[in-house]
């Protein structure tokens, strides 16, 4: 009876996360990547230190939105400068530039996503990235270009000082504004060891 009376509530709970999405949101947040920093390569290559650049991001970008609530999604200092969720989207936008330079795609996150769902897209970018950088040499680098509509083309060299600095830069940037809305980083990460203490 026991037995069965569980299975029934599994399977309950089942059809409730298939009809209302509750829960595979926090499954896929549980799993997303660069909670801590992965190992870092065993030579430094041109293709590594991009990669470990990107991991950098990454592994500031999650600890800079873990834990947001939907007051420091809102939160700015002004009329002027973007809030927290227009600077993930920004962050958003930029990343999904690198992947697809990287990859010679161009795909485009679809409207209308939710917090968790851009975070989520942004940690996997970020590590589909770092994957193909970790593995490239010079002559790849060469060919992973920012094309602008404008038609002006730019080598990855302005991708370091561009938008992956910019990312880091914003980071930065939500770090401080979730302090300034209450809910400060939490102070058991390292960001020079890229662990977080328990």
């Amino acid at each position: 009876m026991y037995k069965t009376m569980k299975q029934q509530i599994q399977i309950f709970i089942a059809i409730m996360i298939t009809i209302t999405g509750v829960g595979t949101s926090v499954y896929a947040q549980k799993n997303l990547p660069y909670r801590e920093l992965p190992n870092h390569p065993d030579t430094y290559t041109a293709g590594s230190m991009a990669s470990r650049m990107v991991d950098g991001l990454g592994f500031r970008f999650y600890w800079a939105t873990e834990g947001l609530r939907k007051e420091d999604l809102v939160y700015s200092q002004s009329k002027e400068t973007r809030n927290v969720t227009e600077t993930i989207d920004h962050i958003l936008f930029m990343t999904t530039m690198l992947v697809n330079s990287i990859k010679q795609t161009e795909e485009r996150p679809k409207e209308g996503l939710s917090f968790d769902e851009k975070r989520a897209i942004v940690l996997n970018n970020l590590k589909t990235a770092s994957e193909i950088l970790r593995k490239s040499d010079v002559e790849d680098l060469e060919t992973y270009t920012i094309e602008l509509r404008n038609g002006e083309t730019f080598p990855f060299w302005n991708y370091i000082n561009g938008p992956i600095a910019d990312c880091i830069w914003h980071c930065g940037q939500i770090a401080s504004f979730r302090r300034s809305s209450g809910n400060p980083f939490n102070s058991k990460v390292s960001l020079l060891r890229g662990t977080v203490r328990d």
